[in-house]
C-alpha cells in the first residue's frame, strides 16, 4: 500500500532511519509500514529546505504560480487513488473522501492565483523627495504539523499558500494517516519546483518536531492539532522568536430559534454532526434549541440518526465510519458515561456499535437534558456524541454559547436577518454560519479566536502569514 513513498527529502523518496505500522480503524490490522525519520532524517529535511528557499523566491510569483497549477493538475488525476487512501487510513465514507480531495486540489488552484497577487504598496513620505515603499517577501523555512481527521484538506491548506508565497516547507503529517500526504507530495513532484521546496518527514514527535522546533532557520510553523499542543508549539518557539499560527480545537454552539425552518436544520445537522464520525473540529457540540422547539428537534434528529448505516468507508453504503483508534473510543465512551452518571439523558446510541468483531465503532448518539457544565458540553467531545439542551430567550442563549474558553466556529438557525445579523455580532468565533454549516472553502478564510488558535488559512488572508512585509524609505 506504501510501495514507491517513504520519506521525501530534497526530491526524492528515501527511506528513513526506522519504520512503523500504519493501523486500519475498521479492521485493527495493519495496512503496511512506513518510513520513519529519525532525528538525523528531520535535520537533513530543514537542510534541504533552507537550500531551496532562493531558488523558489527566484521564480516569482507567476512562476510558482504554474507551478501551482500543475499540482493541482496531477493531484486530480489522482482522484481515485487519493480518495481510496484517505478512506482506508481514516474509515471515513468514501464520498466524504472525495470531497476532501477536491478542496485540497482547490486549494493549490486558488493559491496559484493568490502567488500573482503578493502586492505592495506607495506611502507618501513627509520627506522632501521622499517615499515609503511596502513589499512583501517569503518568511522562510516553514514547519508544518498536521492531525489525522483530514489528511489531504490540512495539508494542502498550508502546501498551497507556503509555497504561493515562496517558503520551502518541511511537512511532518500524522502517523496514523500518512499515506494521503505522501500521494500529494508525489503530486507536487508535477509542479516543477527546486529540490527542497517540499519535504516530508513522519515519525516520533522527538525525531521530527523536536529539530524543527529547535533550528533557528524555521522562521513560521503551522499546527493543525489539540489546544494542548497548540500551548506547547508557542512556547517551544519563542526560543527561536518564530512566527506561528494553528487551527487548534472547537466546541461549537448550534443555536435553533423558535422561528427557524425546524425540517431545513434538522435535514442539514443531522449529516454534519456524524460526518467522519464526529471528529471534525468545526462540528456542533453543543445543541441549545428553543424550548419551543427543543421535543419536536429532539423527535426529528433521532430519526434521521437512527437510519445512519455504519460501516467500513470503503462501502459506498455507509454514512458512518469508525473513530480512529481505540483510544477515542475509550475516551468518547467514558465521556458520555459520565454524562448519564450526571443527569443526562441518551434518547439514541450509548454504546460501541454492536454488530462489529472489529474496528472503533461507536453508535451515533443523542444526549437530553444536558447541563452546561458537563463535560461532554464543556469540552469538545470530537466524536458522534449531540449533547442537547434548551434555551428560553435570546440574551440566555447567547451568553451561554460564548460560555467556552474555544471560539472556532458556531450557528444558529433563524428566517430573522435582523437576529442573524445581532448573533453573528454576538457570537465570539472566528466563523459563524447562519441557516447554513458550509465555512470551509479555498476563497474563505478559516480559523478561530481564543483557545481555537490565531492566524488564517483559505482566502486571501491565507497567504498573509507566509510573508514578511518589508518597508523602505528611498530618498533623491
Amino acid at each position: 500500500m506504501y510501495d514507491g513513498f517513504g520519506l521525501f527529502i530534497g526530491g526524492g523518496w528515501t527511506r528513513g532511519s526506522a519504520s512503523l505500522d500504519v493501523n486500519s480503524p475498521v479492521t485493527e490490522k495493519s495496512l503496511g509500514t512506513v518510513a520513519a525519520a529519525g532525528a538525523d532524517d528531520t535535520r537533513a529535511a530543514l537542510d534541504a529546505a533552507s537550500g531551496a528557499l532562493a531558488p523558489l523566491c527566484d521564480m516569482g510569483g507567476f512562476g510558482r504560480a504554474d507551478a501551482l497549477h500543475k499540482i493541482a493538475d496531477a493531484m486530480q488525476a489522482r482522484t481515485e487513488e487519493a480518495k481510496r487512501m484517505i478512506s482506508t487510513e481514516t474509515g471515513k465514507p468514501m464520498a466524504q473522501s472525495g470531497r476532501e480531495w477536491g478542496l485540497a486540489c482547490d486549494q493549490f488552484r486558488w493559491y496559484a492565483e493568490e502567488a500573482r497577487r503578493v502586492y505592495g504598496r506607495i506611502v507618501e513620505s513627509r520627506v522632501p523627495g521622499g517615499r515609503f515603499e511596502v513589499t512583501r517577501e517569503p518568511v522562510g523555512v516553514v514547519g508544518a504539523f498536521t492531525a489525522w481527521n483530514f489528511p489531504a484538506a490540512l495539508p494542502a491548506r498550508k502546501l498551497a499558500p507556503a509555497l504561493a508565497a515562496g517558503c520551502p516547507v518541511v511537512l511532518r503529517p500524522s502517523s496514523q494517516t500518512p499515506g494521503v500526504a505522501m500521494i500529494m507530495v508525489d503530486c507536487i513532484r508535477a509542479g516543477g519546483l527546486p529540490d527542497g521546496a517540499v519535504n516530508l518527514v513522519v515519525g516520533s514527535t522527538g525525531d521530527t518536531y523536536g529539530p524543527v522546533m529547535a533550528d533557528a532557520r524555521v522562521r513560521k510553523v503551522s499546527l493543525t492539532g489539540s489546544t494542548r499542543v497548540g500551548q506547547q508549539m508557542i512556547r517551544d518557539a519563542a526560543d527561536t522568536v518564530k512566527k506561528v499560527s494553528m487551527e487548534l480545537g472547537g466546541n461549537a454552539p448550534l443555536i435553533v430559534y423558535d422561528d427557524a425552518d425546524l425540517e431545513a436544520a434538522l435535514d442539514v445537522t443531522v449529516p454534519t454532526k456524524y460526518a467522519n464520525c464526529g471528529q471534525v473540529c468545526v462540528t456542533p457540540d453543543r445543541f441549545f434549541i428553543h424550548e419551543t422547539l427543543h421535543d419536536a428537534f429532539v423527535d426529528g434528529f433521532v430519526a434521521r440518526a437512527s437510519k445512519i448505516k455504519l460501516g467500513d468507508g470503503l462501502d459506498e453504503a455507509t454514512a458512518m465510519g469508525p473513530l480512529i483508534n481505540a483510544g477515542r473510543l475509550k475516551e468518547i465512551d467514558a465521556v458520555v458515561q459520565d454524562a448519564v452518571r450526571a443527569g443526562a439523558e441518551v434518547a439514541l446510541g450509548g454504546k460501541r456499535a454492536p454488530g462489529f468483531n472489529a474496528g472503533h465503532f461507536y453508535e451515533p448518539t443523542v444526549l437530553t437534558g444536558v447541563g452546561d457544565d458537563m463535560k461532554v458540553f464543556a469540552e469538545e467531545n470530537f466524536g458522534p456524541v449531540a449533547a442537547i439542551t434548551s434555551f428560553q430567550d435570546d440574551d440566555e442563549v447567547l451568553e451561554r454559547a460564548n460560555a467556552s474558553p474555544m471560539g472556532l466556529s458556531a450557528y444558529a438557525f433563524t428566517r430573522s436577518p435582523d437576529r442573524a445579523r445581532r448573533t453573528v455580532a454576538a457570537l465570539k468565533a472566528g466563523m459563524v454560519g447562519i441557516n447554513t454549516f458550509a465555512l470551509a472553502a479555498s476563497e474563505a478564510p478559516f480559523g478561530g479566536t481564543n483557545h481555537s488558535g490565531m492566524g488564517r488559512e483559505g482566502g486571501s488572508e491565507g497567504i498573509v502569514d507566509y510573508l514578511d512585509t518589508k518597508l523602505a524609505q528611498i530618498v533623491f
